[in-house]
């Protein structure tokens, strides 16, 4: 197998494949078993960093087992500090390598993932790739979600210089002198948003991010997130972040005002058109109230994980 840890001898371009996990072995095991199978073309070594966010150590047998069967390097850390933020640096901090790939423990890449992201990132010169994420049942879900587009995001065409408002870490590649010299890469008082402000910090400094259509990754939707107080929860939440980033100009603000009431009114026609389209509309009003919420100093969503 090609993608052992990197000997001195190799001189190969390392990528480290940082993963932050909390309480989903199940998932962690699928993930770590695609990464296993991923195609180097022997252009470059790869490893992968586990940070658990459970001070319980609960992903650390899946790791233990992991190791037994596979080639892959791969180096275990625990993060107490709860949440995907301080995840998120402590995997960076135990990357090595000029290369960084994230991928999160809900997610699985096909087995062409990281050469595509690799091969990318050095024709196009540029500091980082991200690739696209689709969703993925493994059951089949409620009509309504399925007919939603709820979990579907816009698939952008390899080169395409990415927007900071679509950025995220769920499936990206970046040059290691991107992050470094920095102790915490990703704010840690943020709940969520914590990687669409990190690519919108890099973008100011200058950096250049661009799309790659052909680096698929998967993520696993399960029937706990079909739930709809979940999603609801959840869309309050991105409110809540967009303050904390400070997002909000006065135009948003006014925007999220006008758009709290008028949502609000719309939704009993929304469901005539079908309950897909009224949840899709009761999302987008949870995201706005969770921004007006969290101005007025109003915090519903206590936990750091939904």
């Amino acid at each position: 197998m090609d993608s052992i840890f990197p000997s001195p001898e190799q001189n190969l371009p390392h990528i480290c494949v940082c993963v932050c996990t909390y309480k989903r072995p199940l998932m962690l095991t699928r993930l770590l078993t695609e990464l296993n199978r991923q195609e180097t073309g022997g252009l470059f070594t790869y490893s992968i960093v586990v940070a658990d966010n459970d001070e319980a150590k609960s992903a650390e047998p899946t790791v233990t087992e992991f190791r037994l069967s596979s080639a892959v390097h791969v180096k275990y850390c625990v993060e107490s500090g709860r949440g995907i933020n301080k995840a998120r640096n402590a995997t960076i901090a135990n990357a090595e390598g000029g290369f960084i790939a994230v991928i999160d423990d809900d997610e699985f890449p096909v087995s062409n993932w990281l050469l595509m992201l690799f091969k990318c990132c050095n024709e196009y010169k540029v500091d980082g790739v991200l690739g696209p994420v689709k969703r993925h049942f493994d059951e089949v879900p409620p009509a309504w979600l399925q007919r939603s587009h709820l979990y579907e995001r816009r698939v952008n065409p390899t080169g395409m210089r990415v927007d900071w408002r679509e950025s995220r870490t769920g499936n990206v590649l970046l040059r290691r002198n991107v992050v470094a010299g920095e102790e915490a890469p990703f704010r840690e008082d943020l709940r969520r948003g914590g990687d669409v402000e990190f690519f919108r910090r890099k973008m100011a400094e200058g950096r250049l991010f661009i799309w790659c259509a052909e680096a698929e990754v998967f993520e696993v939707i399960p029937p706990s997130a079909w739930k709809r107080a979940y999603l609801l929860r959840k869309a309050l939440m991105r409110g809540e972040s967009n303050v904390k980033q400070g997002d909000l100009g006065f135009i948003s603000v006014v925007k999220s005002m006008i758009a709290v009431p008028l949502y609000a009114l719309a939704l009993p026609f929304a469901q005539l058109l079908g309950h897909h389209r009224f949840m899709t509309l009761l999302v987008k009003l949870c995201d706005h109230l969770g921004k007006f919420l969290a101005l007025v100093g109003i915090h519903p969503i206590r936990e750091e994980y939904v």
